[in-house]
């Protein structure tokens, strides 16, 4: 970006010493403002909006490995989907600073997304994130994470491992037992680590997205 505002300045430096001295102040300043927008508008607006580099795709999942969609019917998400965010999720997923910023305690908070964007597409539980990291086909996205140690209890590097007590599977970024990011019992939060949704459960999540994720 530097190099590019210094070639910028270059450009329209060059530019106005072209001006012939004749012509007066304003003609001279309209003309090299005319530059500078056309060698702005030159730069890629699409550069903003560039999504994260860690970004989540679902494309990459095997969405195949997925757990059928529930048969239930009539599904909402304060009686049947947030009990199990709240068993297995939202201690790392809600409250102020939640983790990767995505709240799970909240409908609002479920559709908004977080730092990997939308997590759930009403209506296509197949291409939902939230699914996919719920079901933990994928080691790179699994919620909670699945551990990960050089060596089991006992062996080499042993104890036990990143991601039980101390500390917990979904334990936030930044250092400390238990995975990077958490100190005990996860990040600033205590208790045993959080345990994994079952495929039924993930198959009550699908059945709820594929009916709006209401």
């Amino acid at each position: 970006m530097n190099d590019r505002r210094k070639h910028l300045g270059l450009a329209i430096g060059a530019h106005s010493a072209n001006i012939p001295r004749s012509m007066n102040m304003n003609m001279k300043l309209a003309i090299t403002l005319s530059a500078f927008g056309l060698l702005l508008a030159g730069f890629p607006a699409a550069a903003q909006d560039a999504p994260p580099p860690n970004n989540w795709d679902i494309s990459k999942v095997d969405v195949s490995k997925l757990p059928p969609a529930a048969d239930k019917q009539d599904l909402t998400f304060d009686k049947d989907i947030a009990p199990l965010f709240k068993a297995s999720c939202v201690r790392c997923h809600s409250g102020q600073r939640p983790k990767r910023n995505l709240r799970l305690d909240t409908l609002e908070g479920v559709l908004k997304g977080g730092q990997q964007g939308k997590m759930v597409i009403p209506g296509d539980s197949k291409n939902s994130l939230l699914v996919a990291a719920a079901a933990r086909i994928d080691d790179k996205i699994a919620m909670p994470p699945k551990p990960r140690g050089r060596g089991g209890p006992g062996g080499p590097g042993g104890g036990p491992p990143p991601g039980g007590p101390p500390g917990g599977p979904d334990a936030g970024p930044g250092g400390g037992p238990g995975g990077p990011g958490g100190g005990p019992g996860g990040p600033g939060r205590g208790g045993p680590p959080p345990k994994p949704l079952t495929a039924d459960e993930v198959g009550l999540i699908r059945a709820w997205i594929d009916q709006g994720a209401k």
